[in-house]
């Protein structure tokens, strides 16, 4: 049994400012890898922050929602989880009983997270930082120790997006930025977490790709390079870490319930609409329902067999390039 950590309100930072609550994890049955430690230590006497304040979530809320027995007690970090799918996946894995380090650059959009995520009776740890920022990426993890003692689960989510550009009107910004935030954000990521799944002997880390990287999108030259540069990444980071217990897949999601950007241009959303009706599965995607499903697998011990590997969960879009 593991032992439960007591309801507590303390305040997390914002890796270096104050911006975050404490949820407690209820008590449950574990066995193996998936039992989460007793904190070892508290975040720390920190300045509290009013908004973020309102309830701790309750012991034995889990127990109230569709536990899986294969992600129940798993703690997962999942970036960029404020919009899009990172919140839909946020909803899924905490539907399916997992405790949660739910990160996003902006405190507010956390806030309305994490309000979403007591309804749910989630544990969860809210965490505001930039993934560019390297050092802020290595506090995360201690922040997920302190609080959860293991990290077992990683999706690399978060990054920035720019105006689609012709190639040949790309600036250096343009490609800093993507860079920053995808490849080099997602390595920084992963080397936070790397040491403490293999010290446990046992880790899924799961980055996010593009089909814009395999079929060459117009217009998307920083995006789709460096989401290519992420599935290098991944094939790397899964030949060496293979041996440590760590399993690393990719996905690459077209449809995920946003839709075309909203700096496109008039005709090219309407060719974004026009691919959703054409492709086999002709309609857009479910963040929660349908791709974050995909990722949970992934983040399961039944994915003990295959790694370095990219998923198109796409409703079928590739094979329409």
């Amino acid at each position: 049994m593991t032992p439960s950590l007591s309801a507590s309100r303390r305040c997390v930072v914002r890796l270096g400012r104050t911006c975050g609550r404490l949820t407690a994890p209820s008590s449950r049955a574990q066995h193996g890898p998936r039992s989460p430690a007793v904190a070892r230590s508290s975040v720390g006497s920190r300045r509290q922050h009013s908004r973020w304040m309102h309830g701790a979530a309750r012991a034995g809320d889990h127990a109230a929602m569709n536990s899986d027995p294969d992600l129940a007690g798993r703690v997962v970090v999942v970036t960029g989880a404020t919009r899009g799918i990172g919140r839909g996946l946020a909803h899924h894995l905490a539907r399916r009983g997992a405790h949660l380090v739910v990160t996003g650059r902006h405190p507010a959009h956390l806030d309305g997270l994490a309000t979403e995520l007591d309804a749910l009776g989630a544990s969860y740890l809210p965490l505001a930082f930039d993934v560019a920022d390297r050092d802020a990426a290595l506090r995360m993890a201690e922040q997920a120790i302190d609080r959860f003692g293991r990290i077992d689960g990683l999706v690399a989510n978060a990054q920035s997006f720019r105006p689609v550009t012709p190639l040949a009107e790309v600036t250096p910004r343009d490609m800093d930025l993507l860079f920053d935030t995808g490849p080099k954000g997602t390595l920084w990521l992963m080397q936070a977490v790397h040491p403490h799944m293999r010290a446990q002997g046992w880790g899924r880390i799961v980055t996010m790709g593009s089909n814009a990287g395999l079929t060459g999108g117009a217009g998307y030259g920083p995006y789709a390079s460096s989401k290519e540069a992420i599935r290098g990444l991944t094939r790397v980071a899964a030949r060496e870490w293979g041996p440590d217990g760590i399993v690393v897949n990719c996905v690459c999601p077209v449809s995920a319930g946003h839709r075309a950007p909203p700096d496109d241009s008039p005709e090219r959303r309407a060719l974004w609409e026009r691919t959703y009706s054409n492709q086999p599965i002709a309609r857009d995607g479910s963040a929660e329902d349908d791709i974050a499903p995909v990722i949970a697998f992934l983040l399961s011990d039944a994915c003990r067999y295959m790694t370095g590997q990219t998923l198109m969960v796409d409703g079928g879009a590739i094979m329409l390039h």
